[in-house]
């Protein structure tokens, strides 16, 4: 009897398996968030994270610019109101730049006139405050049409 309690069964071959090696999630898009907020880029952050995004985050306009040119992004979720650089200057500096100006930008905030944002050149406009749900509808179109 002791024996058989002894020998492994399927399933501990199986645990032994899967807790042998680090497990890894296949790298889905890479999304920047640029957002001087810390809870509004946090729960951006998460809601992207859960979906199986990977994620970069810059709490200001010159670190975002930076963060673009280094490591370009599928999508950029940028915030007008930013210190250093403010969105709509970043947003115009993406679209100059060769490197930069085919990544779609998703510009989001509590005030400003869409138009004039979208003059900027940004893809998609998304007022604050908004559902996870519009967000990440925006951004897997946004994903499909670049």
């Amino acid at each position: 009897m002791t024996a058989l309690l002894d020998r492994p069964t399927d399933a501990d071959a199986f645990t032994r398996a899967m807790t042998s090696r680090p497990f890894s999630a296949p790298a889905g898009p890479s999304i920047l968030i640029a957002d001087d907020d810390d809870e509004v880029r946090d729960i951006i952050e998460f809601r992207l994270q859960v979906a199986g995004f990977r994620t970069l985050t810059a709490d200001n306009g010159l670190s975002a610019l930076t963060l673009a040119v280094q490591r370009r992004p599928h999508v950029i979720i940028l915030d007008v109101t930013m210190p250093q650089l403010d969105g709509l200057t970043v947003c115009s500096e993406l679209h100059n730049s060769p490197t930069t100006a085919e990544i779609p930008v998703l510009m989001i905030s509590s005030s400003g006139d869409p138009a004039r944002l979208l003059a900027t050149g940004a893809d998609d406009f998304l007022p604050k405050p908004f559902t996870s749900h519009e967000m990440m509808r925006r951004v897997n179109w946004l994903l499909m049409s670049s």
